[in-house]
């Protein structure tokens, strides 16, 4: 096994990038064809749910995203754990486009420019002895894009910012959901895809402690007028997010111009790059003032030996205010030795993986076949599939996971219940004991269980441990 230095360092070195644009210039009008009716199928309920009205009214009236294709650059491969090939690049999209929206009580809406940036990771597997030799491809940010849009006419639209920052928001909300790590976007190139195969799974626990700041003095660009006036000592907290896992907090130290937090807290980390996102905050009952922002990447914070000083940058000036991060890193792996040991933090993993369901009777016109995965008052859902030209309803795939990190005082657990439903009926269900997990190949559990009624879910029930990595 190797250690966790020459994981980190390896590379498969920079490879040249120049065909992949060859070949999606070349694409570029049928890849404008299927994004823009991905764009309006996803985009379009989520505005209703996410938008206040009445920009919950906005629908999409043309979408022509343009002639300029997105660019890569900053190519990097590598092999994965599961035999496959992970290839991690920089995305690049400075496009013009013609993008029309309208609703009710609103002027229409037009977008003329979109700026998108961030760095991609896409994942080939499982690798296979036929044509087209890889089973499918997930497509991920490994941390949250950029996204700028540009309106027409936007000097005529009242209130354009709270447009521009709504919109941006549902937009990055949708892909953060679907594509950035640990989410990754499923495209099946054989049919007949093992989702087993294809899952890679987290590589373990980075254990973040937020240690102290220093010099958070009198911030000379503060908004608060009265703080600037009286000299006012910051109460500060600071916000953490590690990509799109959620986001976590420490407390607050009140009248600290050199607080001390040392709080810690466990995040799932899937790869190397992801960023560690810190943002300063002065406790303020009006509103927060920023003090600054500052990253590094969970890479960066291991190869320097588990401990970084950030300089705090605030509104893209740099600061002399630092702050100070610790964290060791803890891998999975498949003994259960740490998840019966004391600890305050995460000990270990569940994971439930939702393959597919065999065998549901019913009028295929009506079916709403989904699968529900409920474990220690926690409860999951997949997707709710219909019936559409080219699918099997009675056989749906769902190749959708469920992640559960595990804490001391979760260990033993009842047994994992995974439900079929049909809309919001049950259609049958299944438990899975953590004993038989525990005692399976791996501590991993995959099979086709029978649900009843002649139907059986096709699941697959994962334990891990963790160990200090070396």
């Amino acid at each position: 096994m190797s250690s966790l230095i020459e994981t980190l360092t390896a590379s498969g070195g920079p490879e040249s990038v120049g065909f992949i644009n060859d070949i999606v210039a070349q694409l570029w009008p049928n890849i404008c064809v299927a994004g823009s009716r991905l764009i309006k199928d996803i985009a379009e309920p989520m505005f209703g749910t996410m938008l206040p009205a009445p920009l919950n009214t906005l629908h999409f009236t043309k979408i022509d995203l343009g002639q300029i294709p997105m660019i890569f650059a900053n190519v990097d491969v590598h092999k994965t754990d599961n035999s496959g090939i992970k290839v991690d690049l920089d995305l690049n999209w400075d496009g013009t486009c013609d993008i029309e929206l309208d609703g009710s009580m609103i002027p229409k809406i037009g977008v003329e420019h979109v700026k998108l940036k961030g760095r991609l990771s896409l994942l080939l597997c499982p690798l296979t002895n036929i044509i087209p030799l890889i089973g499918a491809v997930q497509v991920a940010f490994i941390d949250p894009p950029s996204l700028e849009l540009v309106f027409t006419d936007g000097a005529h639209i009242a209130n354009l910012g709270a447009i521009d920052r709504a919109i941006r928001k549902v937009i990055l909300s949708i892909i953060a959901s679907m594509a950035v790590l640990p989410n990754r976007f499923l495209v099946k190139l054989d049919p007949n895809n093992d989702f087993f195969k294809t899952y890679q799974h987290p590589l373990g626990v980075l254990r973040l402690t937020v240690e102290s700041g220093t010099n958070f003095g009198e911030e000379s660009k503060s908004k608060n007028f009265l703080k600037k006036l009286v000299h006012d000592v910051p109460d500060c907290f600071v916000k953490v997010n590690v990509s799109a896992e959620g986001e976590w907090k420490t407390n607050t130290v009140k009248n600290n111009r050199h607080p001390e937090w040392n709080e810690t807290n466990d995040f799932l980390v899937t790869d190397y790059h992801q960023h560690i996102e810190v943002d300063v905050k002065d406790d303020d009952t009006a509103s927060d003032d920023d003090m600054g922002v500052a990253s590094t990447s969970v890479k960066q914070l291991l190869l320097n030996g588990g401990r970084q000083q950030l300089s705090l940058i605030h509104h893209g000036e740099p600061t002399d205010k630092t702050l100070s991060l610790s964290g060791v890193f803890f891998q999975f792996i498949p003994d259960a030795t740490s998840l019966f040991e004391e600890s305050s933090g995460t000990v270990g993993l569940l994971t439930v993986l939702v393959a597919s369901a065999l065998g549901i009777q019913g009028n295929r016109l009506q079916l709403k076949p989904s699968v529900k995965v409920s474990w220690g008052g926690q409860a999951f859902r997949t997707a709710i599939k219909t019936d559409a030209p080219g699918s099997d309803i009675e056989n749906p795939s769902f190749d959708q996971t469920f992640k559960i990190p595990l804490t001391s005082s979760m260990i033993p657990g009842p047994p994992v219940t995974i439900t079929l439903m049909d809309n919001e009926e049950e259609r049958g269900s299944v438990e899975v004991s953590l004993e038989d997990v525990l005692s399976a190949p791996n501590m991993a559990l995959e099979a086709e269980f029978d649900v009843g009624n002649g139907a059986r879910v096709r699941a697959g029930v994962w334990l891990r441990g963790t160990t200090l990595a070396q």
